[in-house]
C-alpha cells in the first residue's frame, strides 16, 4: 500500500537538518504501521487459536456427552435384558410348579374317586349279594347247590365287570390326565409366546426410544455447534472489522496530519519569503542606485569636456549665459534621469511583489489540489479495502452456512438410514418370533397328534377350573365321571 503521507513536501526543502527530520518521521510513520500490522495479526491468530481450542473442548465435551449416553443405553438395554430373562425364569418355574399342582391335584381328585368307586361299588356288591340271596332263596324248587353254583357265577360275573370298570376308570383318568396337562402345556406355552412377544416389544420400543433420544442429542449437538461456529465467526469478524477500522483511522489520521504540516511548512515558507523580500530589494534598489551614480558620473565628465569644447568656440562675454545654459541643461538632464531611475526602482518593487504573490497562490493551489487528490486516492483505497473485506467475510459467512446445511443434511439421513435400518431390523425380528412360536406350536400339536390327541380336544376349553397366571389352584374342583355300578346290569338280567 502507497501512504501519500510518506511523501517528501512538494516546495524546496533547504534545510539539511529539516529534510532528515522529515525522513525520520516516514521511517517512525513506516515502523508504526508495520507494528500495528503485527498486532493485529497477532491478536488474529491469538483469537482463532482459541476459537479452535475452544470448538475442540466443545467437541471434546459432545463425545463424551453422546459415549456416555450411549453406555446409559447399553446398561439400560442389560437390566431390561437381565429382567426379561428373570421373567421368563420366573415363568418357567411358575409353569413348573402350577403343571405339577394340577397334576397332584387332578391324581388327587382321581385317588377320591377311585376311593368313592370302591366304597359305592362295594357297597352295591354287598347290596346285591344280598339281594340276590333273597331272590335265590325264594326259588325252592332249584336246587340249594345249583342256588350256590348260581350265586356264585354271580358273584363272579360281578367282580368281573366290576373290575373292567375300574380298568376302565383307570384308563379314563389317565387319558384325562394327559389331555389335561397336554392342554395346559399348550395354553402355558401360548401364554410364552405371548409374554415373548411382549418382551420383545418392550426391548425394541426401548430401542426406539433410545434410537430417538440418540437422534435428538445428535440434532442438539448440531445446534449447539453451529451456534459456536457461527458466534466464533462472528468474533473473529467483528475483530478484522475494528482492526481494519483502526488502521483506516491511523491512516486518516496521519493524512490529515501530514497535510497539516505541508500546508504549515508551506505556510512558513511564505511568511519567509515575504520576510526576506525587502533585503532583496534593497540590494537591488541599490545596485540601482549605484548605477544612477555612476550613470551621473559619466554624464558630468561628458558635460564637463562638452563645456569645454563649447567654451573653446564661444566669445568671452556669451561664456557666462553659455555656463548658464548648459548649467540648466545638465540639472534638466539629471533630474530626467534622476526621475527615471525612481521609476524603475518603484516599476521593479511593484513587479517583485506582483510575482511574489501569484506564485505563492499558485503553489498553494497546487499542494491543496495535490493533498485533496492523496487524500481522495487514500479514502478510495480504503473503501475498496473496505468492500473487499466485507466480501470477504460474506463469502466466509455463506461458506459456513453452506458447510452447516451440508452437515444438518447429512446428519438427517444418517439419521432416517439408522430409523429405516432400525425399523427393518424390527419387522424382522418380530417375523422371526412369531415363525418360531408358530413351529414350537406345530410341532406341539404333531406331537400331541403322535400321542393320540386331536387339535381339536386340545383347542377345547376345559369343563374345570385349571391355576392361571399365578398358578393358584384353590377352588379347582377336578372330578371325573364314573360309572354308576346300580345301571351297570341290565334291568332283569338276574
Amino acid at each position: 500500500m502507497i501512504f501519500p503521507c510518506f511523501k517528501l513536501p512538494y516546495f524546496e526543502v533547504k534545510n539539511e537538518w529539516e529534510l532528515t527530520s522529515i525522513i525520520e518521521e516516514m521511517h517512525e510513520q513506516m515502523s508504526g504501521y508495520k507494528r500495528m500490522r503485527r498486532e493485529h495479526q497477532a491478536t488474529l491468530m491469538k483469537l482463532e487459536e482459541k476459537c479452535k481450542v475452544e470448538m475442540e473442548t466443545h467437541k471434546a465435551a459432545l463425545d463424551k456427552e453422546y459415549d456416555n449416553l450411549l453406555n446409559n443405553f447399553t446398561r439400560e438395554l442389560e437390566r431390561l435384558g437381565a429382567k426379561h430373562q428373570q421373567d421368563l425364569e420366573r415363568r418357567a418355574k411358575q409353569t413348573a410348579a402350577a403343571e405339577k399342582k394340577l397334576h397332584k391335584e387332578i391324581t388327587l381328585k382321581q385317588e377320591n374317586d377311585r376311593k368313592l368307586f370302591d366304597s359305592t361299588r362295594k357297597k352295591e356288591y354287598k347290596a346285591n349279594k344280598e339281594r340276590w340271596k333273597r331272590e335265590l332263596s325264594m326259588d325252592e324248587s332249584t336246587p340249594k347247590r345249583q342256588r350256590d353254583l348260581t350265586l356264585q357265577s354271580q358273584k363272579d360275573n360281578l367282580k368281573q365287570h366290576e373290575a373292567q370298570e375300574e380298568q376302565r376308570m383307570i384308563q379314563a383318568q389317565k387319558q384325562f390326565v394327559e389331555l389335561e396337562m397336554r392342554k395346559f402345556k399348550r395354553r402355558r406355552m401360548i401364554l410364552l409366546h405371548g409374554l415373548e412377544d411382549q418382551l420383545l416389544r418392550d426391548e425394541l420400543s426401548k430401542k426406539q426410544q433410545q434410537l430417538e433420544q440418540a437422534h435428538a442429542m445428535l440434532l442438539k449437538h448440531h445446534e449447539k455447534t453451529q451456534e459456536l461456529e457461527y458466534r466464533q465467526q462472528k468474533s473473529v469478524h467483528q475483530l478484522r472489522e475494528e482492526q481494519i477500522n483502526k488502521q483506516h483511522d491511523t491512516e486518516l489520521h496521519n493524512q490529515k496530519d501530514y497535510m497539516e504540516r505541508i500546508t504549515k511548512e508551506l505556510l512558513r515558507k511564505h511568511a519567509l519569503e515575504l520576510r526576506q523580500q525587502p533585503k532583496s530589494l534593497k540590494q537591488k534598489e541599490l545596485q540601482i542606485r549605484k548605477q544612477f551614480r555612476e550613470t551621473c558620473k559619466t554624464q558630468t565628465k561628458q558635460y564637463k569636456r562638452y563645456k569645454a569644447q563649447v567654451l573653446q568656440t564661444t566669445p568671452k562675454e556669451q561664456q557666462k549665459e553659455v555656463i548658464k545654459q548648459l548649467k540648466e541643461e545638465k540639472h534638466r538632464k539629471l533630474t530626467l534621469l534622476g526621475e527615471q531611475y525612481e521609476q524603475s526602482i518603484a516599476d521593479m518593487f511593484q513587479s517583485q511583489s506582483y510575482k511574489l504573490d501569484e506564485s505563492q497562490v499558485i503553489e498553494c493551489q497546487r499542494t491543496n489540489e495535490q493533498l485533496e487528490y492523496e487524500l481522495d486516492m487514500l479514502t478510495a483505497y480504503q473503501n475498496k479495502n473496505k468492500k473487499q473485506a466485507q466480501e470477504q467475510r460474506d463469502r466466509e459467512r455463506r461458506e459456513l452456512e453452506n458447510r452447516v446445511s451440508v452437515r444438518r443434511g447429512l446428519l438427517e439421513n444418517k439419521m432416517d438410514a439408522e430409523l429405516q435400518q432400525f425399523n427393518l431390523e424390527r419387522a424382522e425380528r418380530l417375523r422371526m418370533k412369531h415363525e418360531k412360536h408358530a413351529k414350537e406350536l406345530e410341532a406341539f400339536d404333531n406331537e400331541s397328534i403322535a400321542l393320540g390327541f386331536s387339535t381339536l380336544s386340545l383347542t377345547e376349553v376345559s369343563r374345570e377350573t385349571y391355576p392361571d397366571e399365578e398358578g393358584s389352584l384353590s377352588g379347582s374342583m377336578i372330578s371325573l365321571a364314573h360309572s354308576n355300578s346300580s345301571t351297570s346290569f341290565p334291568a332283569g338280567s338276574l
